[in-house]
């Protein structure tokens, strides 16, 4: 990661951040972190849920398990379960592909 992206990341990020983050609902967030063991975030002193850099890039890669490869919560715990490092990884690719095809369109677009 570059220095200009590192210094735009926050340290803690809100439930609502996130779950915009996700174009999902607040709830939704709620459950999965009660779902997945990965998902710790931290309370303060209200009790608000403050979700690290790591928490948000393990729900990104929940979201998609769960959205875009239409696995259900069973099916993305079981697959996490047996080789997590395999997930991160073709999440990584993926999201950089996606990335790469924005940055395409928009030079497209302004051919």
């Amino acid at each position: 990661m570059n220095n200009k992206t590192d210094k735009k990341r926050k340290l803690f990020y809100s439930i609502g951040e996130v779950a915009g983050m996700l174009g999902e609902q607040t709830s939704a967030v709620r459950y999965w972190e009660k779902e997945f063991d990965i998902i710790k975030p931290q309370k303060n002193k209200k009790g608000n849920r403050m979700f690290t850099y790591e928490d948000v890039e393990n729900l990104k890669m929940i979201h998609y398990l769960l959205k875009e490869k239409r696995m259900t919560i069973a099916g993305v715990k079981k697959k996490m379960a047996e080789n997590p490092d395999d997930v991160r990884k073709n999440h990584e690719v993926i999201q950089s592909l996606k990335e790469i095809r924005s940055l395409l369109v928009k030079l497209r677009d302004n051919i």
